[in-house]
């Protein structure tokens, strides 16, 4: 996996166009404090090819996960948002503009880092 620094956010977040009407795949509970996440996704990167990318996210002080029943339930229509300010990184599904809005998602995480991989659809 490779680290998701706080300056490349929007060039991910654009490579993959917010992961709007992407798939999300599952939750990965890893221990107490990391969760990885999996979505498909287009990735302008290989002319729009599917692949799965993998998010991981270390040191996470409050979340909101759905049941893995429910993921294929999740409306992906307006992606994601990942937001860094200060020491922290914000995930949801959906359009937030703020952290403070983050926690209104079905499905958030706020975690102190974040590494990626991406791999086969």
């Amino acid at each position: 996996m490779r680290p998701l620094l706080k300056k490349e956010i929007d060039p991910f977040l654009d490579r993959f166009g917010h992961f709007v009407d992407s798939e999300f795949r599952s939750i990965e509970i890893v221990s107490p404090s990391t969760v990885k996440i999996t979505l498909a996704a287009q990735d302008s990167a290989r002319g729009f090819d599917w692949i799965t990318v993998d998010i991981e996210f270390d040191g996470v002080s409050d979340a909101n996960l759905p049941q893995s029943s429910k993921l294929p339930h999740l409306d992906m229509s307006d992606g994601v948002t990942l937001i860094s300010k200060g020491d922290l990184f914000a995930f949801g599904v959906g359009s937030y503009d703020a952290l403070s809005n983050i926690t209104d998602s079905l499905c958030y995480i706020k975690a102190g880092s974040l590494k990626y991989s991406q791999g086969a659809f």
